[in-house]
């Protein structure tokens, strides 16, 4: 049996496909579309499904969509009237969830059938998928499940607990009340406008003193058993409502805080500005007062729950800061958070919803690996190398017989200072590079950071990298760290450690790796095992393979993005493409 589950009409469009409870391809809009954290309905992913898994629309028994048009119907309504919601936000809403209910037209061309031939369609709710994305896929028979985000179907956290193929819900935290919307109002006035700019700010944070967490705690109020509630006057969304766009592009959302926040806080930062010790407090704030928001939720699950083990998902829990912190925080002793956390995992929770919760089938299937999207094995760029006429530069072509000789040859360019575009198998589900479209450098050079943040990446000079680290090394290097291939959390680095990886140091002393073993990865360990032969240090700096745009899907694309960069070398499968300048 197949089933297909997606993500429509919100941001981060995705899609996978499950064959009898066995994931066989997840992806996300954006890879086709090359606009990040595209949003409307998901038709190049379900094509892309569609072809990697062998089948036809004909061939998908269930299709599962992480929405529910009819969910929290009630609520909403009793809301609007009794807070006198502005006309225009209910509108809006409504137009949104319109689209949601006549899904089938733009799903039947998708599939290649007709309406009528259309396979069983399942609208799941928002918050029931993410939980399902955190804990069907796990390595845990039964675990506390939290879910954390802006909202979804008028919730904006969920706590639940999982045994077997079951979930049962303990708890919900409703609309207008959001952690998610905290982060983001306070991301807005430090300048970060843009979806998804709360990724920033968590790297600004350790620049910054928590110097104005009593402001901050103003805005959220802790209630028993878990629960919260804002400070409504500090936010706009629950009476004006907020501008946002939920199709056919960028998702856009306009301005959360209302001249209340500026108030406490002081003049938001206008984007381009310079980042000023001020905002660079504020941020470190805002970290230190939503951790303390985001356990005191945790802590109110594990007294209802008492399992040592915990599974996390929503757009906070891409917070990996927080996340390194939960064994030190509470009582649960094992955390899974599987690669696409946020609104793309959804597509994964519903399809398992409807296998596991709906259709009563046991599971069997762990994600211990984020592989799961396109791939080409028969890639050849020579043309496209050899067709360069650029004066300043010449290119050098080699191909290796095999991945010992490729990965051998990687490790001593990378050594050797060279930046390099790592280009190889499936391409990643979630957010993070893992190791197979990732631009790699030696994390033990102090420049590293900024120059790939100046000429390659071209962004702001406080953005971090992440290690990628052998398993086997893990606590030589990092204090209390558990084994993630994910990137998901983030650890102290042992303080003798901090000078040999200077560019892949915090400025807290921190690191977010990704652990990295032979068996879900074993290029990408050879790689790294060859390095560590060569220096001594089993560690090498992985950053995603791209450029302000979504992370590069086919081979093309990675060529294009490390022509139009300072990139030194690609490498694309076992081919070894090394550029130099011209004297």
């Amino acid at each position: 049996m197949y089933i297909l589950g997606i993500n429509a009409y919100h941001a981060d469009g995705s899609a996978v496909v499950i064959r009898d409870g066995e994931l066989l391809v997840a992806v996300e809009e954006e890879r086709f579309r090359r606009i990040k954290h595209w949003a409307g309905f998901p038709t190049k992913a379900i094509t892309r499904c569609l072809e990697i898994a062998g089948v036809t629309g004909t061939d998908i028994a269930h299709v599962a969509i992480s929405r529910d048009p009819k969910a929290n119907l009630l609520r909403k309504a009793a809301f609007a009237v009794s807070n006198r919601m502005k006309v225009a936000n209910i509108v809006n809403r409504t137009r949104n969830l319109r689209k949601v209910n006549l899904v089938q037209e733009p799903l039947a061309a998708a599939l290649g059938v007709s309406r009528k031939d259309l396979p069983p369609v399942h609208f799941v709710e928002h918050h029931p998928s993410h939980l399902a994305s955190a804990f069907f896929v796990s390595p845990f028979n039964d675990a506390a499940i939290c879910a954390v985000d802006g909202f979804g179907d008028y919730v904006s956290t969920s706590t639940a607990f999982g045994r077997g193929n079951q979930i049962e819900m303990l708890s919900r935290v409703t609309y207008p009340h959001s952690l998610g919307v905290f982060y983001t109002a306070v991301t807005q006035h430090l300048g970060f406008p843009n979806y998804g700019d709360e990724f920033k700010v968590m790297g600004l944070a350790p620049y910054g003193s928590p110097e104005f967490t009593t402001e901050l705690r103003k805005l959220v109020t802790l209630e028993a058993d878990g629960k919260f509630s804002l400070a409504r006057k500090y936010f706009r969304h629950w009476d004006e409502g907020i501008e946002m766009e939920w199709e056919g592009g960028l998702p856009t959302m306009g301005r959360l805080y209302t001249p209340e926040l500026e108030r406490l806080l002081g003049p938001a930062r206008v984007a381009g500005e310079p980042l000023t010790p001020h905002y660079e407090n504020i941020a470190r704030s805002l970290q230190a007062v939503y951790e303390e928001c985001f356990f005191h939720v945790l802590n109110g699950l594990w007294a209802r729950s008492k399992n040592p083990r915990l599974c996390l998902a929503g757009g906070c829990a891409m917070n990996s800061v927080a996340n390194g912190k939960v064994r030190d925080q509470t009582p649960f002793r094992h955390l899974y958070i599987q690669p696409a956390a946020g609104d793309n995992g959804t597509a994964l929770g519903a399809g398992y919803y409807v296998w596991n919760q709906i259709l009563k089938q046991p599971r069997g299937f762990v994600m211990d690996h984020g592989y799961w999207g396109t791939e080409y094995p028969c890639a050849d760029v020579t043309a496209i190398v050899e067709a360069q006429n650029d004066p300043g530069w010449s290119y050098t072509l080699e191909r290796h017989d095999g991945e010992e000789a490729v990965c051998r040859a990687t490790a001593r360019l990378i050594s050797e200072g060279n930046v390099v575009g790592w280009y190889q198998g499936r391409m990643e589900w979630g957010a993070r590079a893992l190791g197979n479209r990732s631009i790699l450098a030696d994390a033990r050079r102090a420049d590293m950071r900024e120059l790939i943040n100046a000429r390659i990446k071209f962004r702001e000079k406080f953005r971090p990298f992440a290690p990628s680290i052998l398993e086997e090394a893990m606590d030589d290097y990092f204090v209390g760290a558990t084994p993630d291939p994910f990137m998901q959390q983030v650890y102290p680095v042992r303080p003798d450690k901090r000078s040999v990886l200077p560019a892949i140091t915090h400025a807290d002393g921190s690191g977010r790796l990704q652990t990295v073993n032979q068996h879900t990865n074993p290029r990408y360990y050879r790689l790294i095992k060859e390095f560590e032969l060569l220096t001594g240090v089993p560690v090498l700096l992985n950053t995603s393979f791209n450029e302000n745009e979504p992370i590069v899907d086919t081979p093309e694309q990675a060529l294009d993005c490390f022509l139009r960069t300072r990139m030194d070398v690609i490498v694309v499968n076992d081919t070894v493409i090394r550029r130099r300048a011209v004297v």
